[in-house]
């Protein structure tokens, strides 16, 4: 049963199984996306534009504080994954053991800071007065999940790393089903409002931990989980901190300038704020389609990479980024087209559609752009390169976004002048990650003797 779900890497063509590793992974990232979009439908439309305005709002600071530990999962997946490109069972067994204790001591780490830091953060940006209090509420119960997302998120790395992505997806499938009748219930029937959406989502990571956690300790593979070997490698948390971190702080980075831009946007008014978190939900699914073929790219190329096939590398590059480009896209023009009857889902005030629809005629049209900015950034991670990447978005994309918030958009205070910087510097990063991977390719994947490694 478990050499079934495990995929070979590192032979055969690339094209297909690069596609089989993403879509399902598409999948189960938009299958979440659509469960967290219930928490703003059902608000929204039950509990007004207030409640949405506060639900909607709130990713920035949420990512911002989880990010730094979701780079670590991403360092556990190229390690791992070189591990097995290897053959070395043993450095994997105590790389799967490592994770998943780093994850949950991460998830309690996450859930005392954000207990800690939500009410400062949220004045610091800005939010309007009638909405504050509401997203404090939502996101104080949301960060008690923490371990367990933690914990699912690690735990679906891992098994990611052996070509995995269908039991991540059963994962969410069941949990998220779980999210939508609890939603419902908790704002309908027991007329919780917000608390009552951030109770169901901390439920449904609980579910969705626990059957991931399930699938390790039954595996047959080396990455098989027992509970009594728990404890963590030092050196391998070194290498895993290596990759993991400066994708982490990247992370966190491009959630403080969003954190920024949100700040921004806070001070167009509530409606605004609305209007944009639900247009915002339609390029989370394209991103999280660009995204799984992203996450293929630093899975495949760690493999091949462990085990020599530097060729293979070139080419998992290559045709992660042409798919990454031709899915996503396709996606957003259906968006573009269905328009005010896709937002119509979120909220049917007039003035909130309005803004969704402009922000979605910016961001989804130039979606594109983004495509290099990511993929690359995965090749070269998995490839030992995390620093590098990291560096080019902190300068490339984080910097020039906040120093637009802070010079250009005050001489034009528009949402239409503010959500342009999206594109714009999805553009200029990809073209300096594209510039940089040429060089680390060239560094490390020369066909002449052994590779150097960052």
């Amino acid at each position: 049963m478990a050499k079934q779900r495990e995929t070979n890497l590192t032979s055969g063509s690339l094209w297909n199984k690069i596609l089989m590793f993403a879509l399902p992974l598409a999948a189960s990232s938009i299958l979440q996306q659509l469960f967290n979009s219930a928490d703003v439908a059902v608000v929204g439309h039950f509990a007004g534009s207030r409640a949405l305005a506060a639900v909607g709002s709130n990713g920035a600071v949420i990512n911002l504080i989880i990010n730094i530990f979701v780079g670590l999962s991403v360092g556990a997946n190229v390690i791992i994954a070189r591990y097995l490109g290897e053959g070395n069972r043993a450095k994997v067994h105590r790389a799967v053991h490592t994770a998943i204790l780093v994850a949950f001591i991460s998830g309690l780490i996450i859930t005392a800071i954000g207990l800690a830091v939500t009410k400062p953060i949220l004045t610091l940006m800005s939010t309007p007065d009638d909405i504050i209090d509401l997203a404090v509420v939502y996101l104080r119960i949301y960060f008690l999940g923490m371990p367990f997302m933690m914990l699912y998120n690690f735990g679906s790395a891992i098994l990611r790393s052996r070509g995995d992505t269908k039991r991540p997806f059963i994962c969410l499938l069941v949990s998220g089903v779980v999210n939508v009748i609890l939603n419902l219930f908790f704002v309908i029937v027991c007329g919780l409002s917000v608390a009552g959406v951030a109770i169901a989502t901390v439920i449904s990571n609980v579910i969705s931990a626990g059957m991931v956690i399930y699938f390790l300790t039954h595996e047959e593979s080396a990455v098989k989980l027992s509970l009594r070997d728990l404890r963590i490698d030092m050196r391998i948390l070194k290498e895993i901190t290596k990759i993991g971190l400066p994708a982490g702080l990247q992370g966190m980075v491009f959630s403080f300038s969003n954190i920024c831009t949100q700040s921004a946007l806070n001070t167009l008014g509530s409606d605004v704020v609305a209007g944009s978190a639900a247009a915002l939900n339609f390029e989370s699914f394209v991103y999280f389609l660009l995204n799984s073929f992203s996450q293929a790219c630093v899975t495949f190329t760690s493999q091949n990479y462990g085990a020599g096939e530097y060729g293979r590398c070139k080419r998992i590059a290559l045709l992660s980024s042409v798919m990454g480009t031709i899915f996503p896209t396709a996606l957003s023009v259906i968006f573009l087209m269905l328009g005010k009857t896709a937002l119509h889902f979120y909220t049917v005030e007039p003035a909130v559609v309005e803004i969704g629809l402009v922000r979605m005629r910016y961001c989804l049209i130039f979606q594109f752009t983004s495509v290099l900015m990511d993929t690359l950034s995965s090749s070269m991670r998995g490839l030992g390169y995390s620093l590098l990447p990291a560096i080019i978005s902190l300068i490339g994309s984080c910097g020039l976004r906040i120093l637009w918030v802070y010079t250009v958009f005050p001489k034009a205070p528009s949402f239409e002048m503010l959500i342009i910087v999206y594109p714009i510097t999805w553009a200029v990063t990809s073209l300096a990650m594209l510039a940089a991977y040429m060089w680390v390719s060239r560094r490390v994947l020369s066909d002449r003797g052994t590779p150097s490694r960052a």
